[in-house]
């Protein structure tokens, strides 16, 4: 077997980083507590935990694909460069004053998320270009120089330029680049035009901030493993799963780490996605709950949904305009602080919350005896019989119930008078309905009917909540894939190599231009596929065409594919018709008599996606084998049952076992509450149903 078979995965999580190695189609993984100072330290760990397994040495590696929650986790918690942005002059305050819309429109007290920058962190030079492209006012060069010395004196790591309407027109920002380059040779810097070369100047000037922000931190990590690896043996190339669900090398995501916001998610729903495949599900809802986070996407037609626009850290209820708005191709989630170290605690108003503050991994939960003494979601688990205290993470780490009990009972139990386990049924129930909202508020968002959809569990702590919020979200099917616990490393494995370039160019389809729209076309997969070629000079590469259109007046776009013939041939009128048919299937009806505008156009490059073989449904075998039995409180009936234990290893496809039961694996353990029954698939998938569904 070479080299060229033997491939691996890493996801650093916020609590745990997983690891899996596949020889050939042999499988091995593991998972090791994320190492916040040195994140390489544990991924060096896992690497050779999986070596071990496979008896291979780290040097017969062929191929690392990598994701990350690192960007993420930065921008959520401020801790990145000192960073300075130099914008047009009288649009300093543009990330501040935001759109200037309410994502609550009646709340008199709503706060507004901080920008990343103060106000004196940003800097402004006389340049003005128009929204045709034209110069209206040039940019003096001694007055960039006399800015660069300010940067430089005040001592900034990373510099973010972002001008008005530079994506029709980069002249500006590259000047001013050139000449931070020789001022400022240590300083890192990001161009809005090529970050995101996009109109609405909130958004870019947003994305490009939060690039340079992240960029010294996301290049040194990126460094350090990279010789980390080398001197472990392991010389092999090095990719990142990327926000849109594809790979790009390790240079280009240095270059860029914004991309790298969504990575680990992406590859959880590139996971999904395989898994929905193999099913022949055609509508889907990933659930991928980790340490620190659950992350919910749709995915119709066995393709995730994406977007151009992601709102990093929702503040307020799950909605649209309390993040951080970062303009990257995106597969389009939502994300909430829900996860297995996700703190509970009593607000003002006596009532239990959780998140988005989590214990991660330093300390971690209560229960891990590394100093943790506020009560985290995994503590209500444990307490509430959904885990092994002495096979968590296949017996590496040992639970105490005890410590687990009285952080409930400090946080929780002595203000709302409860004891230990009303406390972890109060936890348990809170954090599963923030889950069930946001998923709801996602579908809402999209026009969906959840009770039409197949879930799909996955991530260390989803299996532990998946059939409960089936229960809340009227989902009568859920499945829990083989390697759950570390999807998202298994999902980079099946990513393709991509990238998507888009650009704005406004353009109403009462002027359409064949040949302009033919040249932008022909530059932008040029640019895309460049991209791809870097990270593998000979693969198959296929170009996916997309256009944002609206009524002309209207503030926002809709999405809308086009096929090759369509991206070749350029025509106005089949143009029209794929939009209002998009239009009407999202609201229901086309306006008549309106023009319709066309403001970005992107262009996908892509390699070949992952086949996945169909699967017969298995034939029914028997029951499955219990290995013994425990007590477990089923949250839907408000009550301690007594529920079989089932070790995953021992399942035979075609065996079931009716609910209550729990089944045990390495890397996590599956709920089966007393409304479903588990029945095992021919791939390894468990699958749920409702009883009376299968009756």
């Amino acid at each position: 077997m070479g080299k060229a078979d033997i491939r691996l995965g890493v996801d650093i999580g916020g609590t745990f980083t997983d690891v899996v190695l596949e020889v050939g189609a042999h499988p091995f993984s593991a998972k090791v507590l994320t190492t916040y100072a040195a994140p390489e330290d544990a991924i060096l760990d896992g690497i050779a935990q999986v070596c071990e397994k496979a008896g291979i040495a780290a040097g017969d590696i062929g191929q690392i694909i990598h994701g990350t929650t690192l960007a993420t986790n930065a921008l959520i918690e401020r801790r990145g460069a000192k960073t300075a942005l130099v914008t047009t002059k009288g649009f300093r305050d543009v990330i501040e004053m935001r759109t200037e819309s309410r994502f609550e429109q009646y709340d008199l007290n709503l706060c507004l998320p901080e920008p990343l920058l103060p106000r004196q962190r940003r800097y402004v030079l006389e340049e003005r270009v128009g929204a045709d492209g034209g110069v209206l006012i040039p940019l003096d060069r001694a007055e960039v120089e006399n800015l660069a010395d300010t940067l430089a004196n005040a001592g900034y790591q990373s510099v973010a330029v972002g001008f008005l309407h530079s994506y029709l027109n980069d002249t500006h920002e590259r000047m001013v680049r050139d000449v931070l380059a020789k001022r400022l040779p240590d300083a890192m810097v990001s161009l809005s035009c090529e970050v995101s070369p996009q109109m609405r100047e909130y958004e870019r000037f947003n994305t490009t901030v939060a690039n340079a922000y992240i960029k010294p931190l996301i290049k040194s990590y990126l460094g350090r493993l990279e010789d980390r690896l080398r001197d472990a043996g392991v010389d092999c190339p090095v990719f990142l799963m990327h926000s849109g669900g594809g790979i790009i090398s390790l240079e280009s995501a240095a270059e860029f780490p914004v991309r790298l916001v969504e990575s680990g998610p992406a590859g959880g729903a590139v996971f999904a996605s395989h898994i929905a495949a193999r099913h022949g599900l055609d509508k889907v809802l990933s659930f991928d709950m980790g340490g620190t986070t659950a992350k919910i996407c749709l995915i119709k037609n066995r393709t995730p949904k994406t977007s151009r626009v992601f709102e990093v850290a929702r503040s307020y209820r799950f909605k649209k305009g309390s993040g951080m708005p970062i303009s990257i191709p995106v597969i389009d989630m939502v994300e909430i602080g829900a996860g297995g170290g996700s703190l509970g605690s009593v607000d003002a108003l006596r009532q239990i919350r959780v998140g988005p503050e989590s214990a991660g991994s330093e300390p971690g939960p209560a229960c891990y005896g590394r100093g943790g003494a506020r009560p985290a979601v995994t503590d209500a688990d444990l307490v509430l019989g959904r885990l092994d205290p002495d096979g968590f993470a296949g017996g590496s780490i040992r639970l105490h119930p005890d410590r687990s009990e009285a952080a409930l009972t400090a946080e929780i139990g002595e203000t709302l008078g409860m004891n230990a386990g009303e406390a972890a049924f109060g936890l348990a129930e809170v954090v599963d309905e923030n889950m069930a909202n946001a998923a709801r508020v996602h579908a809402v968002e999209n026009g969906e009917d959840l009770s039409e959809y197949t879930m799909i569990a996955f991530g260390g702590a989803a299996p532990l909540h998946a059939a409960r919020l089936c229960e809340k979200l009227g989902v009568s099917r859920c499945l829990v894939p083989e390697g759950a616990g570390v999807g998202s490393a298994i999902g980079f494995l099946r990513a393709p190599f991509s990238f998507e370039a888009n650009r704005s160019v406004y353009m109403r389809l009462s002027q359409f231009d064949a040949d302009a729209v033919l040249a932008l076309f022909e530059d932008l997969e040029a640019e895309a596929v460049r991209f791809v070629r870097s990270c593998d000079a000979a693969a198959e590469i296929a170009s996916e065409f997309k256009l944002y259109m609206r009524y002309t007046g209207q503030g926002w776009e809709i999405p809308v594919v086009l096929d090759v013939q369509d991206a070749r041939q350029p025509d106005g009128g089949r143009y029209l018709q794929l939009f209002e048919t998009a239009y009407e299937k999202l609201f229901g009806r086309t306006v008549e008599g309106m023009d319709v505008e066309i403001t970005v156009w992107a262009v996908n490059a892509t390699t070949p996606q992952a086949t996945a073989e169909a699967l017969t449904s298995a034939k029914p075998a028997g029951p499955a084998q219990t290995s013994g039995s425990r007590n477990l409180f089923d949250p839907a009936l408000a009550s301690t049952v007594t529920a079989a234990v089932i070790d995953r290893e021992t399942l035979a496809p075609g065996q079931s076992v009716s609910g209550p039961a729990v089944i045990t694996e390495a890397e996590t353990t599956i709920i089966v509450p007393s409304s479903r029954i588990a029945l095992a698939q021919p791939d390894g998938t468990v699958d749920l149903f409702e009883k009376e569904s299968v009756a």
